[in-house]
C-alpha cells in the first residue's frame, strides 16, 4: 500500500514539537523507508515521533517512529522502535 493522510492525526502538539499517530496495514520496513511520508512534507517536522499501529489487515504490530528528516518535500523517518512485541503470560 501507500500513504494515506486520512490514517496520520495529530495526538498532542507543544512546544514545536507533535505527537502523530498512523495506521496502515503496511508492514515496518515499508513505512519507514525514506519518502513514504513525503506527501506529509508539509505537516511533519524532524524531530517528530509517530505512534504506529501496523499490519492492521494481519497479525497488528506498534510501535514508534522518530521523523529524522522533514524538510524540501522530503520526510525520512528511522526505522521503527516495536512496542509490545514480548508477551510472557
Amino acid at each position: 500500500m501507500a500513504y494515506l493522510s486520512k490514517d496520520l492525526s495529530v495526538l498532542a502538539y507543544a512546544n514545536g514539537f507533535t505527537l502523530w499517530h498512523y495506521a496502515t496495514p503496511d508492514a515496518g520496513a515499508v513505512v519507514d523507508t525514506s519518502g513514504y511520508f513525503n506527501p506529509a512534507a508539509d505537516m511533519l517536522r524532524a524531530g517528530d515521533m509517530i505512534i504506529a499501529n501496523l499490519e492492521t489487515a494481519g497479525t497488528q504490530k506498534a510501535g514508534l517512529f522518530f521523523v529524522r528528516q522533514a524538510a524540501a518535500g522530503v520526510v525520512d523517518v528511522a526505522d521503527m522502535t516495536q512496542v509490545g512485541a514480548a508477551n510472557t503470560d
